[in-house]
């Protein structure tokens, strides 16, 4: 299986699974993953059928974090490996027709950067003007926005008696893009990796690279309208995809945060101007109770439809998005929306047949092909992630949230839920590590692990496996129109896509019990293929239009 470095839109009909190393396999007794024990499963990932690697980031870094905030893009984090380890890993994953997507955060960078460590105390300082400053109003910030990590987003340079901005952790500050020194750094890095091989490169946070250059106070919210699709992003995107993006033809996926239809449409525009493809968040903010994430909440299913539906058929014929539900920063979906106890199997297959059938590049998150659950947590000290720590501080100590109340919380909305260690067979620690794990292994390792999964063909895995298949076997997936069949069904998720010779129809339940829905009778399903299910005794046909479900059954049919 060789690569074919012409087929230029190759990432239309693929599926990318991502990679976070710290997470997915040591390759010895250090107790996180490491680069050598990516290596060792690629043959894993080839049996599973995916076409690229999205590997979040590896750089040298003090892992504040977990290596998004870089302190320097042209090295390996010692804890993942070497220089050499990483071509190793490109060259064996080549050799798989796998290909290799680079995380990249040029938002912002380590505070221990040395760009930013020049600047530090020093207003005269070449690098100074690499990041943003300001002076302090009345004593105080510069301005009341808010950090996402928690706090204000504005930090005191005591030597200079100026703040710089950092929209994350303190660590992590925020690169001035308005300078062009920047940018021409920025185009040097992505070059440095593309010119090694790296076939594409996934942009954290990118849409925040533009601020308003007034720096106003927000009465009205946390200041995140001054900066999200700010005033000069598609102008610096399009500066970087021509310089860079363009000459390698790399993929390009931009993580968009709370940004809109209409920017994005611009961004994954057809023309390839600035992006290939856009990650948004909004269909993971349905359990959020008003907004507010760090709440114990269910989840809004009317509402996740309309947001399906709003961007489906938005993006359609103008743009190109990600269709997910895992990655490092989210829990895990079977635990979120399925019935990780009753129903974790079914649930699981469900949920991943409810969006590997819409139109957009389908990601993976380690564990998900297996149906790993949050590990359920019960002690504080158990978490490591800094959002959790922090807003455990802020909530219960300065809030009045009850201890637990907010364990509850975090059970559900903590990023550590995804990042646990990757659980590949029934041995000691999973089979992740010799060592002791830098996070607790869930405790059902025991019975959901990928050598399990492996053995049994009725697995959720090979349930993943078949929905890569029918997205390069099935061309109204890729270049169907999208219509929501049952928008105000408060159980079941029904969905057609369409194009002049084909028909496919996705039908979900999303709860355990049983539900009957009457679809359209212009769909004639008495003539549909059944192309997939997930219960061992689907019936290959449909008699009519009348459609009983089974708790969390998902349907998915072919009309040619």
């Amino acid at each position: 299986m060789t690569i074919n470095k012409k087929d230029k839109l190759w990432w239309k009909t693929a599926t990318i699974y991502q990679i976070y190393p710290k997470s997915f396999c040591d390759s010895g007794a250090q107790g996180s993953g490491d680069i050598k024990g990516i290596i060792s499963k690629l043959d894993y990932l080839k049996t599973l059928g995916i076409d690229a690697i999205w590997l979040t980031p590896v750089y040298e870094s003090p892992m504040i974090d977990n290596g998004y905030d870089i302190s320097d893009y042209y090295a390996i984090n010692p804890e993942f490996g070497t220089m050499a380890d990483f071509d190793e890993l490109l060259a064996a994953a080549h050799q798989r027709g796998i290909r290799i997507v680079m995380d990249i955060v040029v938002n912002h960078t380590s505070t221990a950067h040395a760009w930013f460590q020049s600047a530090l105390g020093d207003k005269n300082s070449p690098y100074r003007d690499y990041y943003i400053w300001k002076d302090p109003i009345y004593g105080q910030a510069p301005t009341n926005w808010q950090s996402k990590f928690g706090g204000n987003a504005w930090e005191l340079d005591e030597a200079t008696g100026q703040y710089y901005l950092h929209l994350f952790a303190k660590e992590q500050a925020d690169l001035n893009w308005e300078n062009p020194k920047v940018r021409e750094e920025v185009k040097g890095i992505i070059s440095y990796w593309a010119d090694k091989g790296v076939d594409g490169f996934r942009l954290d946070v990118i849409n925040l690279i533009s601020k308003q250059q007034d720096f106003p106070n927000d009465e009205i919210g946390d200041g995140r309208r001054f900066y999200t699709d700010g005033p000069r992003v598609h102008e610096y995107l399009q500066e970087i995809s021509e310089a860079v993006f363009q000459q390698y033809g790399s993929v390009t996926v931009g993580e968009m945060s709370s940004t809109t239809l209409e920017h994005c449409q611009q961004y994954s525009n057809v023309d390839n101007s600035e992006l290939s493809m856009v990650f948004n968040f909004h269909h993971l903010k349905v359990d959020y109770t008003n907004g507010e994430k760090w709440t114990n909440a269910p989840f809004d299913f009317l509402q996740l439809k309309s947001i399906f539906n709003h961007w489906q058929t938005g993006l359609n014929g103008k743009g190109w998005g990600a269709l997910f539900w895992c990655n490092h920063d989210q829990p895990r979906i079977v635990s979120r929306l399925g019935d990780d106890k009753n129903y974790r199997v079914e649930s699981a297959k469900m949920l991943a047949a409810s969006v590997h059938m819409m139109q957009g590049t389908p990601y993976i998150y380690q564990g998900e092909e297996i149906g790993m659950t949050n590990p359920g947590y019960t002690d504080i000290e158990q978490y490591r992630d800094v959002e959790s720590t922090n807003m455990y501080q802020l909530m219960v100590e300065e809030q009045g949230v009850s201890h637990p109340d907010m364990m509850d919380i975090l059970a559900q909305k903590s990023r550590d839920n995804s990042r646990t260690p990757m659980q590949w067979n029934s041995a000691m620690n999973a089979g992740f590590s010799e060592g002791k794990p830098w996070l607790d292994v869930a405790k059902n390792y025991v019975d959901i692990n990928a050598e399990k999964a492996l053995q049994d063909k009725d697995s959720v895995f090979y349930f993943y496996k078949r929905l890569i298949e029918l997205r390069k076997e099935v061309a109204v997936i890729t270049q169907g129109d999208y219509t929501d069949l049952l928008p105000e069904h408060e159980r079941v998720f029904a969905y057609q896509r369409k194009t002049e010779t084909q028909t496919l129809v996705s039908i979900n339940n999303y709860y355990g019990e049983t539900s009957e829905v009457e679809l359209p009778n212009e769909l004639e399903l008495d003539k549909a293929q059944l192309l997939l299910g997930n219960y061992p005794d689907e019936q290959s046909h449909i008699p009519s239009n009348t459609v009983t479900l089974r708790p969390y059954e998902t349907k998915i049919l072919l009309i040619e």
